[in-house]
C-alpha cells in the first residue's frame, strides 16, 4: 500500500510538469503543421529540459528531507559524508 505524502516543492514541481506539457503540445502541434526540423527539436529540448529540471527537484527534495529524517541526528563528519553526497547527485 502506498502512503500518500506531499512536500513543499511539489506546487513547483507540478508547475515544471505543466511547462513540460505545454512545451509537447506544442511539439506535436507543430508536427501536424509541418513545421521545421530546427523548430521541432528545438520545441523537444525544451520538453526535455522542463522534464528534466522536474526530476532533479523531486529527487533533491527526497534527498533533503526524507534521507535526512531517516538517518536522524549525525556527528559533524557525517554531516558532511551526507552533504557531499547530496551535493554530487547535482551532476546525475
Amino acid at each position: 500500500m502506498t502512503h500518500h505524502h506531499t512536500h513543499a516543492s511539489h506546487p513547483a514541481i507540478i508547475k515544471r510538469l505543466k511547462r513540460a506539457s505545454g512545451h509537447l503540445s506544442s511539439t506535436i502541434d507543430m508536427l501536424l503543421k509541418g513545421r521545421t526540423c530546427l523548430d521541432i527539436a528545438q520545441q523537444l529540448q525544451a520538453v526535455e529540459k522542463a522534464v528534466q529540471q522536474a526530476k532533479k527537484a523531486l529527487i533533491k527534495d527526497h534527498m533533503d528531507h526524507c534521507l535526512t529524517n531517516l538517518v536522524g541526528p549525525l556527528t559533524a563528519d557525517q554531516q558532511h559524508t551526507l552533504n557531499e553526497f547530496k551535493e554530487i547527485t547535482r551532476y546525475l
